[in-house]
This record gives structure tokens, C-alpha cells and sequence, in this order.
């Protein structure tokens, strides 16, 4: 029933970004076809089914994947010259030319100063409160969960959440001079005292104090 539905959704829709007409350029709506590919994420599969481990692989896969990847820079871009220094491809370095030229049309969008992401400035996740979650609730979540393995792993299961465990470690940072390097120390110490003393003899004899 979800795939019948998911099918009858994308008959009657499809995305689409409007793009306002700014001086001599018209009004543009740039949109996406409505092919749809519907199939089941088996847990375990016989080969032929697509796995949740397979999607999620996917998913991370472009999830981290920066601009870097396509040639640009990972830092943001002063003049076009940049662009022959590093060696950018032909294929980016049209890419960031356009948002070069976009820019003063689409003022508000910020196209070159985010030239090095090719005009992209957001994020590829939601960070809303209002709609699914956070990085940060996920962050908590993670620093939770390896909190409690390692408490598991240490065998501290039954212990008060609200206790402070202190573990000290001692470690053996070092010693004192050798023999033979006490020595060395001693008749250095030695000949510094004796020039010292030396040179006041000398002050002295020729008719100073100190």
C-alpha cells in the first residue's frame, strides 16, 4: 500500500525552484522529472534485494562528501585567478565563474562569496527543533550511549548516574642524573664557581668591590 501511494504522490507532483526575473532576466522555473524507483530495504536479503546496510552506506557516502571533491577549493575564492594557481578543473572552474556572474543578479543568495561551494551554503542535514531532530540531540545521543558501554564495560551498571567516579593513574615520568652524568653536572657546578671567583680576585686587585 506505501508503494502504490508513494507512486500515486510522484504522478502528480514533482520538485521544482522558482527563480524570480532580476533586470533582463526573465522569471525561471527549473524543475526534476517525476521517475520514481520503488524498492523494498531488506534487513537480509539472497544478493538481490537492496540491504539497509547498502542504504545507509549510500546515504553516508554523499552525506560526506564536500566540494572539495569536485576540484574546488576548501577555503573561499578572492578573484579567478585562485582558480590557476590550484589548477581547478574546467568543469568547476564553470561552475564557480557562474556564481560569479549570478552573483550581482541574485544579490541575497550570496553566490560568490560561497563560490567554493559552488553557491551551496547550507547543510546537507536538518538541524530544525521544530522538524525531526538535531546534531546536537544526536551528539548527546552518541556520548550516551558509548558513556553507558563503557560503564557496562568497567562493570559500573549498578552504580548512582549522579555519582562522580575519579580514576587516578600514575605514571613513571622519570630520574634523576646517572653516575657518571652527576659527575659532569658537579664539575661543571665546580669550574662556573671557581670563574666567578676569579674574576672577583681580578676586580679586586685592580682597586674594585663589588
Amino acid at each position: 500500500m506505501l508503494t502504490d501511494a508513494l507512486r500515486a504522490a510522484a504522478a502528480h507532483s514533482y520538485t521544482s525552484v522558482s527563480v524570480p526575473a532580476v533586470d533582463d532576466q526573465p522569471a525561471r522555473t527549473f524543475r526534476w522529472g517525476r521517475q520514481l524507483d520503488v524498492r523494498p530495504i531488506k534487513a537480509f536479503g539472497d544478493g538481490s534485494d537492496i540491504t539497509e546496510q547498502a542504504v545507509a552506506s549510500y546515504v553516508a557516502k554523499y552525506a560526506t562528501k564536500a566540494a572539495e571533491n569536485t576540484g574546488t577549493l576548501d577555503r573561499r575564492i578572492g578573484e579567478l585567478a585562485e582558480l590557476d594557481r590550484h589548477g581547478v578543473p574546467d568543469h568547476t572552474r564553470r561552475l564557480i565563474t557562474a556564481c560569479r556572474d549570478l552573483d550581482p543578479l541574485y544579490p541575497d543568495r550570496r553566490l560568490w562569496a560561497w563560490a567554493h561551494m559552488l553557491g551551496f551554503r547550507g547543510h546537507f542535514s536538518s538541524k530544525s527543533r521544530a522538524y525531526s531532530t538535531t546534531l546536537g540531540a544526536l551528539r548527546q545521543e552518541r556520548a550516551d550511549f558509548r558513556a553507558a558501554q563503557e560503564a557496562s564495560a568497567l562493570g559500573f551498571d549498578d552504580r548512582e548516574p549522579d555519582t562522580v567516579l575519579v580514576l587516578t593513574d600514575w605514571q613513571y615520568a622519570g630520574h634523576g642524573h646517572t653516575p657518571g652524568e652527576a659527575a659532569l653536572a658537579a664539575t661543571i657546578a665546580r669550574d662556573l664557581h671557581t670563574n666567578r671567583e676569579t674574576a672577583r680576585e681580578v676586580l679586586r686587585s685592580e682597586g674594585n668591590t663589588e
